[in-house]
């Protein structure tokens, strides 16, 4: 079996560098996947038996450094990037820089402010040669690996604005002495590098917020648990907590691990975990979620799940995975960028020999190129999709919608189905009793009922007695009980003998049963009799259970016939069942009795018909369909198996957040599209006016700043999305 490895990445900058690293990584013995996030700048790697020392080995190789997760603290310490440790360089980097541009101002009120050649050369120098040297060494490093990328394309076009500028300023002082002033490019060299220095620390700032949400959840994690140890209660690490160990967890705590009440009365904040807003009632028997916060009340609970098997590590997996992952639209960038590089340092050599032959202004040809090179920044082309699916993931997880991979974004844009499963997902998945009707005038049916299924398992039974409880009935002793199989239970309450079973039971006890006298459509039915002396039976009363739907069902359907999509439900139920369900929901399109071998079936019948099909479910004979389906998107609350084989989790047991998550799928989709716009129409514009004389290195410098930017910014508005529910 696979296993997946995560590196912490340092040195990237652009889409080229991605692509690099990864080919690096695939080259590593027993590599089979790979793939580089530009904006979390990590690097995810699947395959059998891989070294991590040769991963982190052919990272260092490619001119990259490299980390495993643990160590990421202290590597973020020893990044050589200016912007990523502190803002002073980009301060310094202006401030030396200013003087070099305010000139340019001067001259639009007819101002001479220009310094002598010697201090621009000295404000300029340490800029170009210290605050840039972060991109002489990536640029390096990529030269030794046999590619390219921006820190290349910056040192390069920086350097000949620099160089120009000295060679013309000893050229005139070789032919008039110290007599005028020559016209140096030193601003260039200097404005550029800094408005790069600041584009990137502001980008890093920015590319640090769609981690958000990842950093909430961690940040769920106690330290800290109090375990009865030895008759005493002690404060341990929260990470050494064991499976069956007793919790003691105080109001305004929150809880450490997964866990069972065993002791105690509260309410439990699961917000950040679940997105649910009310506090849920916790009591014995109930579960409780690790990282969700104690509200007022002392809970005693029981571990049951602690470390990665705990909700809080699978959800954190989930969102990192999604996070890293890449949607099936970044294969065109990943071709594109690898050999964007080269193309542009084609077009900036072939800007400066047209310019330099056809017009003999080589000058002008060196500006013209330069501006090619640093407008050209496929950086933002990089961070597009991530950006996107980051903030894009980390808000849908705030709203208890897990979203396992990119791919999943792309196939729920294009849903126009969506099929429910009935049981458990539209509706409780437990029967309530909705009506009692006497049939021989006994004013004891119900407690007789009660009595004899007090003892019982069954799902109907727990109905009764709940009615009964509800009603303050209170259940006498029962003797001779006795469970039928498949029929129902027998036994003396009150010296009465009674049976109380299904239809068919009855029928083979001679009893004609008045079927006229059930109300509820599609509701199962049991039957209460009496054994009279000639051993002959007497029907005593009918009680009629429904399975309710949930509280937002309808509200669910609702909103997706508002996007335009098509909803159907899909049981094993009873056609009178399911059909009183469907009118409830106002649902035409809707299949009962399908055995859960035939769920998959179903579902293809209906792809067949032209549909994309989401499929909504929770139990193991959901996961066939789960797996068929376009889409699969399984309810927390239901089974592993269900969970593990949908592309979308919801945390909460709501069907009106499956709008919601085809909502923000929809829409992270959107922003992958458009940043991806944003960055080609940079470059598809920016490079041509570049390369025709219209564009000047600064101006192309702080161009190339905002196209970063304006992705990241436009996938962060993102984050300000919230289910409708």
């Amino acid at each position: 079996m696979s296993e997946q490895i995560q590196l912490n990445i340092n040195g990237m900058s652009c889409a080229s560098c991605v692509g690099r690293i990864e080919k690096a990584l695939a080259k590593v013995t027993g590599v089979e996947q790979v793939s580089v996030n530009l904006a979390s700048e990590t690097a995810t790697v699947s395959g059998l038996s891989v070294s991590t020392d040769l991963l982190l080995a052919a990272v260092e190789k490619a001119g990259y450094q490299a980390s495993l997760p643990e160590k990421k603290i202290q590597t973020e310490q020893k990044q050589t990037a200016f912007y990523q440790q502190e803002w002073w360089p980009v301060l310094a980097s202006m401030v030396l820089t200013l003087p070099l541009v305010l000139p340019m101002v001067g001259l639009l009120f007819d101002q001479d402010w220009m310094l002598a050649a010697f201090w621009q050369w000295l404000l300029a120098t340490p800029v170009q040669f210290y605050f840039g040297a972060r991109f002489y060494k990536a640029g390096w490093a990529a030269v030794k690996a046999g590619s390219g990328n921006m820190d290349l394309l910056v040192a390069i076009g920086t350097s000949a604005a620099y160089g120009l500028s000295l060679y013309l300023w000893w050229s005139f002082t070789a032919l008039h002495g110290q007599h005028g002033a020559p016209h140096l490019y030193f601003e260039s060299s200097s404005a550029v590098l800094s408005l790069v220095l600041l584009g990137k620390y502001l980008e890093h700032k920015a590319k640090k917020r769609t981690t958000d949400a990842l950093r909430a959840l961690e940040n769920l994690k106690p330290a800290v648990a109090t375990v009865f140890q030895q008759g005493l209660w002690v404060d341990v690490k929260a990470e050494t907590v064991q499976q069956g160990d007793l919790v003691l967890v105080k109001p305004g705590e929150r809880v450490p691990v997964d866990a069972v009440v065993e002791q105690g009365l509260s309410h439990v904040d699961e917000a950040l975990i679940s997105g649910e807003s009310v506090p849920v009632s916790k009591m014995p028997a109930d579960k409780v979620t690790g990282g969700s916060v104690n509200l007022d009340g002392v809970l005693q609970i029981r571990a049951t799940a602690v470390g990665a098997e705990s909700t809080l590590s699978r959800i954190i997996q989930l969102v990192e995975q999604a996070q890293g992952a890449k949607a099936p639209v970044q294969a065109l960038v990943d071709k594109i960028s690898a050999i964007f590089v080269p193309v542009v340092l084609l077009i900036a050599l072939a800007t400066l020999l047209g310019w330099g032959v056809l017009t003999n202004d080589w000058v002008t040809g060196i500006l013209n190129a330069v501006a090619v090179l640093v407008i050209a920044c496929p950086c933002a082309l990089g961070l597009a999709t991530p950006a996107a699916i980051m903030a894009g993931t980390g808000s849908a997880a705030r709203s208890g919608i897990l979203i396992k991979d990119a791919v999943a974004l792309e196939q729920a844009k294009a849903v126009t189905l969506v099929v429910f499963d009935k049981t458990g997902t539209l509706t409780q998945g437990k029967a309530v009793l909705q009506q009692v009707s006497n049939l021989a005038d006994e004013p004891d049916a119900l407690l007789w009922a009660a009595s004899l299924q007090q003892h019982s398992e069954h799902p109907l039974a727990k109905a009764v007695v709940s009615y009964a409880t509800a009603h303050q009935v209170a259940a006498l002793e029962v003797t001779e009980f006795q469970v039928i199989a498949g029929k129902g239970v027998q036994g003396k309450v009150q010296g009465h003998s009674l049976v109380l079973g299904s239809s068919h039971w009855m029928q083979q006890l001679g009893l004609k049963l008045p079927f006229e006298q059930i109300k509820i459509a599609g509701a199962s039915v049991s039957w209460l009799a009496e054994q009279q002396a000639n051993d002959s039976y007497k029907l005593v009363a009918l009680f009629c259970f429904t399975d309710q739907l949930k509280p937002d069902a309808i509200h669910a359907v609702t909103l997706l016939k508002q996007q335009a999509i098509a909803v159907a439900m899909l049981t094993g139920d009873s056609t009178e069942s399911a059909a009183a369900i469907a009118q409830q929901l106002g649902l035409t399109d809707w299949k009962a009795q399908v055995l859960p071998a035939e769920k998959a079936a179903a579902i293809q019948s209906w792809q067949q018909q032209g549909y994309q099909v989401a499929m909504v479910g929770d139990g193991i004979n959901d996961a066939p369909a789960l797996a068929q389906a376009d889409l699969g998107i399984a309810m927390a609350s239901g089974t592993e198996v269900a969970v593990s084989a949908s592309a979308m989790t919801l945390m909460r047991s709501k069907p009106s957040l499956v709008s919601a998550a085809l909502q923000i799928a929809r829409l992270s989709y959107g922003k992958i599209q458009q940043n991806l716009f944003w960055a080609f129409i940079f470059n598809v514009i920016g490079i041509p006016l570049a390369a025709l004389g219209y564009l000047n290195p600064v101006i192309a410098g702080a161009a190339m700043a905002c196209s970063s930017l304006v992705v990241i910014s436009n996938a962060l508005l993102l984050q300000r999305w919230k289910a409708q529910e």
